[in-house]
């Protein structure tokens, strides 16, 4: 008698099919109870965490609950003799503190945060912090100086134990930072930021150089697109820089170039703006008044100076800035060695430009006659064209030194008597 296969091979199907069916049911049971665990779990991290998250805002209060367990070895008010570096990053930055005897106490890392460097550094008693000098340096340390702790800000650059270091990296940064404050605080050519109103004021100066480099930039690729269809746009001032200007060329161009057009006028409108915006402040301040009265020097000139300098009286000798500006020639001597080198053009290059305007417009065509203009004429006579530019950064140089003596003395601007005082 032949077995029916078929009828056999019918119920083990079913059978497997019941089998896995009961088998992905279980998976699914044990599946929703692990996912109830999670969502339990949660719960009770975000209760413990919930009394900080109300302190902050968001993430930064949510870091700083874990900064804060992070430290949470350190005492409240330990720290006298201390001394911190600290490497600044963008979102995290590293950290290495010394006692006295210069071990290291702790290494570690925290967010970049106003919240999270408070629940760090707030409890320590005051120390010595030396940060590197960047994009976050100038909140970070107005942040840590107004814990009570002596911030110095280096300047890294110039300190060849970091910037030419071969084993560089944010820990060893750090250390270093922390042991040349330690030794010398003055070996890490430390540099002083403007307060945060002054911050504010400049950001807007900066915003408009920014779009009116923008706008050279889109004006001479019109230009230079128009001359590639062998045209040529007519010659006009920035402000007359407008869509008309494009009546006449094909049809291919004017549909190209219409749109960025219509941007440029939309940059200088913007532009206008600014202007009577500094204008404004100089009106607020009576320094930049002052200033403003120097053949060559707008409200722009004026009120960038101002709000870049900041203080006067940062500078034992009124020279002294020439050099900060980055306008005195580099050295480089050794023995009977001294070769002629160029300017630095360390410090604040956005200032430093404007100030090489303001001579170019005095020595220029249409500059008034004063002892400045005598004396930069006298100066480039002789040279040819590399006599010119050494006259015009010289002139820039005296122009920086006559801004300082005019805003520390509240003297009157007088443009052929002052020669005696730069």
């Amino acid at each position: 008698m032949k077995k029916d296969i078929s009828k056999t091979t019918k119920t083990q199907k079913q059978g497997n099919a019941k089998r896995k069916q009961l088998s992905e049911t279980k998976r699914n049971l044990a599946g929703l109870e692990t996912a109830k665990k999670r969502k339990a779990n949660r719960k009770t991290r975000r209760s413990q965490v919930q009394p900080v998250v109300k302190e902050g805002r968001g993430n930064d209060a949510r870091q700083a609950a874990e900064e804060k367990q992070s430290v949470a070895a350190l005492k409240s008010g330990e720290g006298k003799g201390y001394t911190i570096g600290i490497d600044l990053g963008d979102k995290r930055s590293r950290y290495c503190i010394l006692d006295k005897e210069g071990k290291i106490v702790r290494e570690s890392s925290v967010a970049t945060t106003m919240g999270a460097l408070k629940v760090v550094f707030g409890k320590l008693a005051r120390c010595r912090i030396a940060i590197e000098v960047g994009t976050h340096s100038p909140w970070v340390s107005r942040t840590l100086g107004a814990l009570g702790h002596e911030v110095i800000v280096a300047n890294a650059r110039q300190i060849p134990l970091i910037y030419g270091s071969r084993r560089k990296n944010d820990k060893l940064d750090a250390e270093k930072l922390a042991r040349l404050a330690r030794m010398d605080a003055t070996l890490l050519k430390g540099i002083r930021h403007r307060g945060e109103e002054g911050q504010g004021e400049l950001m807007l100066i900066r915003a408009r150089a920014q779009l009116v480099e923008t706008r050279t930039g889109l004006m001479n690729m019109v230009r230079g697109l128009v001359k590639s269809r062998g045209e040529r746009l007519a010659g006009c001032t920035t402000e007359g820089f407008v869509v008309e200007l494009l009546k006449g060329l094909d049809e291919a161009a004017v549909r190209a170039l219409k749109p960025v057009m219509v941007v440029i006028e939309q940059i200088t409108e913007a532009i206008q703006g600014y202007d009577q915006q500094v204008e404004e402040m100089g009106n607020q301040h009576a320094e930049i008044a002052r200033l403003d009265q120097v053949s060559g020097v707008g409200p722009l000139i004026a009120a960038t100076y101002i709000l870049t300098i900041e203080d006067p009286e940062r500078f034992g000798k009124s020279r002294d800035v020439g050099g900060y500006l980055g306008l005195v020639p580099g050295q480089s001597d050794s023995g009977e060695s001294q070769p002629q080198k160029r300017i630095t053009k360390a410090g604040d290059g956005y200032l430093r430009y404007l100030l090489v305007q303001g001579a170019h417009y005095i020595l220029g065509p249409h500059g008034p006659d004063t002892d400045l203009r005598r004396w930069g004429l006298k100066l480039g006579s002789s040279g040819g064209d590399r006599g010119k530019k050494r006259a015009v950064v010289a002139v820039a140089r005296k122009l920086a030194i006559l801004l300082l003596v005019l805003w520390k003395t509240g003297a009157k601007y007088e443009p052929l008597r002052n020669s005696d005082k730069l």
